[in-house]
């Protein structure tokens, strides 16, 4: 049980920051389009990794020097221009500005948009493969039972903020409200995106 409680809080405490994919599982939840299929993915992507870092696959970096630059570079591409497209919205002011998902975009558009920000960000492998399977080197015997509380962090996490928004749906019933979220979408991936290409 030691070992799945800290697997559960530091996986919980890695994710808990807003961050690209949790700004677009929380717009999602907020307009109730696709929530499931979206924290599914997200969650179950979340597993994979944390099952490739525990299991110690956490090397591949060191062997495929090029894989390292090549997501940053890549997964700071992508931000880039989802972040113009937030901004977009918020100068437009009517995109998606009713919560009941009418006019919110395909399951597959809303699918392939959260693969695109789980798999392309680089923070992901560095926090789930790098991190918490170097971390669960310190549970030899337990690795398990380390792994297996991560990855109940993460299924928790996402359909809380996917299903928890809708509680902040009176709030989002006005365009303004949307439109400040827009603009600080936009923002963080922007910021995102900067930490990827300037912070190394």
């Amino acid at each position: 049980m030691t070992a799945a409680f800290a697997g559960f809080t530091l996986g919980f405490s890695l994710i808990l920051a807003i961050g690209s994919q949790n700004a677009f599982v929380l717009r999602q939840g907020l307009r109730r389009s696709h929530v499931l299929a979206v924290v599914l993915t997200c969650a179950v992507s979340d597993g994979l990794l944390i099952a490739a870092g525990v299991g110690g696959f956490g090397r591949l970096t060191e062997l495929a020097p090029w894989f390292a630059p090549a997501m940053r570079y890549g997964g700071a591409a992508f931000l880039i221009v989802y972040g113009l497209l937030s901004f977009r919205s918020a100068w437009q002011g009517n995109d998606g500005l009713q919560a009941d998902g009418q006019g919110a975009g395909s399951l597959k558009a809303a699918v392939l948009t959260c693969l695109a920000l789980t798999w392309l960000n680089p923070h992901v492998y560095l926090d789930t493969v790098v991190l918490l399977g170097s971390i669960s080197a310190q549970y030899e015997g337990q690795r398990l039972q380390f792994g297996l509380g991560a990855v109940t962090a993460s299924f928790t996490f996402f359909f809380a903020l996917g299903f928890g928004a809708r509680a902040l749906a009176p709030l989002f019933a006005r365009p303004r409200a949307w439109q400040v979220l827009d603009v600080v979408v936009g923002l963080t991936m922007w910021a995102i995106a900067a930490s990827l290409i300037f912070g190394h």
